[in-house]
């Protein structure tokens, strides 16, 4: 049998069967790590999986994410603290979601620096399991990023300090990395964005500068949260609604002729996100690692989980401008493929007032030096495996046929060297695949044969690879230690689909 077939029908059969259900079971971390690839705890509620979706009010005006406030008294300085704690969100009327929340908030508060600043945040975990913040695409030490390997205790408190080199400017985000709970935490909302900028923008400040970050939501009947459950694990965890910035398909109003930066981010555990702006025109401006060297027009956008980009959509029609979904077949096992197609994420009130004119687009926005000749090749390749008996089954991720393993070192590199990565899929899905530590740029990809070069040169620190696709890129890591690379989708990620990379000086 074809190991697509394999895996759906030996997924059906555990779904199927009460006795093989209860021994699928997981409730404490040493049930999880005892199955191989295995590294996180997960509920496995299947109830779940036959629940209505609560439905969430639409159309309320979009709300910006509130600004974490800079305690600092010196320029060039940003200090402030982030708490990771329980809290109350009312997402549908009349019920209360107990979720996990930066200073309160879900999205967590938007973080806004400068090139050139020096930064120290104090990370306090109060979410009663170990935690860390990694600074998502970011230009920081090894002992800063977050990495499993150096996590915060509970009620702990933990400082990260880096600073912002020139030219890091760019749309990153935050979110936590423990250990087996990264997925967990992740969903039950501890993500928010961080916005590096550039003391010489060359976009125009009438522009504006919106960020957006979509989430996804599953809430049960009573508004709490559904655990994961197998289908969850094998495909990674997509909710029944697509939140912006914490609201589902909110509004914006502009005037006709106006024109809008807005940074997109795609911060859900496993959803792609293939959009499209309907009745207004989109241009891409720059994409994880900041901006491109010139401006490039867009019908559609295609983001993986972890990847962002920014654009500039100009409102020329009056009416209504919606961003929506269209169809991508990403991969998929067992039963309840989500219907991706035709979602409304935004909806834009274009009125027949004109806008305040503001200037074009420059045509060059930077330079983005090509990375060297590689001095090194390397070849990574993601498989996934299903094992079955009459008493459980065993699942896992794997690249280049292992599982993760935090006392291993899978890759030692040499920092400034430039190396040709080649990410084989094949697996049954896409897997959007990530690097600690840098941006790298995409050089081709290769799918049947076909070898496709990208429409344009940019900085990435997630790129999709979809299933039976080879994606060749070149990177280099200036800054000593260790770091992670892995799979995006975070269930994936737990189940064994990451790898370290220590960095030698």
């Amino acid at each position: 049998m074809h190991r697509r077939g394999f895996l759906a029908a030996g997924l059906a059969t555990v779904l199927a069967g009460p006795r093989a259900l209860a021994q699928m079971k997981m409730d404490d971390m040493s049930n999880m790590d005892s199955m191989p690839g295995m590294g996180g705890h997960a509920g496995h509620d299947m109830s779940a999986m036959q629940q209505v979706a609560v439905a969430l009010p639409e159309g309320e005006a979009l709300r910006e994410l509130p600004l974490l406030a800079n305690e600092a008294g010196a320029p060039g300085l940003f200090k402030a603290r982030l708490t990771a704690e329980p809290a109350v969100a009312r997402f549908a009327e009349g019920k209360d979601t107990p979720i996990l929340a930066y200073n309160g908030t879900s999205p967590g508060p938007l973080i806004g620096a400068y090139e050139g600043d020096r930064v120290e945040i104090t990370f306090a975990n109060r979410i009663g399991e170990a935690s860390t913040i990694h600074w998502h695409g970011m230009p920081v030490p090894a002992d800063q990023d977050g990495n499993p390997m150096d996590p915060v205790a509970v009620g702990a408190d933990r400082v990260y300090a880096f600073d912002l080199p020139e030219g890091s400017a760019g749309s990153y985000w935050y979110h936590p990395h423990p250990h087996g709970r990264t997925a967990e935490q992740v969903y039950r909302g501890l993500a928010g964005a961080f916005v590096v900028k550039s003391k010489a923008d060359p976009v125009p400040a009438a522009y504006g500068d919106t960020v957006l970050v979509f989430t996804d939501l599953r809430l049960a009947g009573d508004g709490s949260m559904p655990d994961n459950t197998m289908t969850d694990l094998m495909n990674g965890r997509v909710g029944d609604h697509v939140l912006v910035n914490g609201q589902k398909n909110p509004r914006l109003v502009v005037g006709i002729g106006a024109k809008r930066r807005l940074r997109l981010y795609n911060a859900t555990n496993a959803r792609f996100l293939r959009l499209a702006f309907h009745g207004a025109a989109a241009t891409i401006i720059g994409t994880d690692g900041g901006l491109l060297e010139a401006p490039v027009a867009a019908d559609e956008i295609l983001l993986s989980p972890a990847e962002r980009v920014e654009l500039v959509i100009s409102f020329d029609k009056p009416g209504s401008a919606t961003l929506t979904t269209l169809a991508y077949d990403r991969g998929w096992m067992g039963a309840g493929r989500p219907a991706d197609a035709g979602l409304t994420l935004l909806t834009v009130d274009v009125s027949k007032n004109p806008a305040e004119p503001v200037p074009p687009l420059p045509e060059r926005l930077r330079p983005i030096a090509p990375l060297s000749v590689p001095a090194v090749g390397r070849r990574l390749v993601f498989t996934e495996t299903m094992t079955m008996t009459a008493t459980d089954m065993q699942m896992g991720f794997l690249i280049n046929g292992k599982a993760f393993d935090m006392a291993r070192v899978d890759i030692v590199a040499k920092a400034g060297q430039t190396e040709l990565w080649e990410i084989v899929n094949q697996a049954d899905m896409d897997h959007p695949f990530h690097v600690h530590g840098t941006q790298f740029q995409v050089i081709e990809h290769e799918r049947g044969g076909k070898v496709a070069k990208p429409p344009y040169l940019a900085w990435k620190d997630t790129v999709n690879v979809a299933r039976g696709e080879t994606v060749r890129l070149l990177l280099r890591q200036e800054r000593p230690g260790q770091r992670m690379y892995h799979c995006h989708i975070l269930e994936h990620e737990q189940l064994g689909m990451m790898g370290i990379l220590d960095v030698k000086a």
